[in-house]
């Protein structure tokens, strides 16, 4: 991996460089690119999804129940946030040009949530040269 994420001046390359990462639900970062311009986003750790669980799956088991909850690694390694325009720009730059930093680890969604708010106002993206088009999907710059 040629960019990875920055925690605390750290290269972050995997779940268990991350401190306490078994408490850890996500992450809210930052990301610059070439011109100064920021992206401020959230980023769950883990995925869960509820799933089918099998005929053989409930002979083997013994098991009542016709779904499961199956939790899986997200794709946080290679995430570059949703905005449409940040895409654009890497596709068009290069990932290489743009710096990728976890501002923040957290271990509650609410919290998760409330400290990507936060950040958002703290850094005044509505108004600033960011790639932040609104807030919350309310507030718009």
């Amino acid at each position: 991996m040629n960019n990875p994420w920055i925690y605390k001046g750290k290269s972050i390359l995997s779940l268990d460089v991350i401190p306490n990462y078994e408490n850890v639900v996500g992450f809210v970062y930052r990301i610059i690119g070439p011109d100064g311009r920021i992206y401020i986003g959230k980023k769950v750790l883990h995925t869960s999804r509820k799933t089918r669980i099998s005929k053989k799956e409930k002979i083997q088991t013994a098991t009542r129940k016709t779904f499961k909850r199956v939790v899986k690694e997200s794709n946080w390694l290679e995430y570059y946030g949703s905005c449409e325009e940040l895409k654009k720009d890497i596709k068009k730059l290069g990932k290489q040009h743009f710096k990728r930093e976890i501002l923040v680890l957290c271990c509650t969604k609410k919290f998760l949530s409330f400290s990507e708010l936060e950040y958002q106002i703290k850094n005044d993206v509505l108004k600033t040269n960011s790639y932040n088009g609104n807030i919350l999907s309310r507030y718009f710059g």
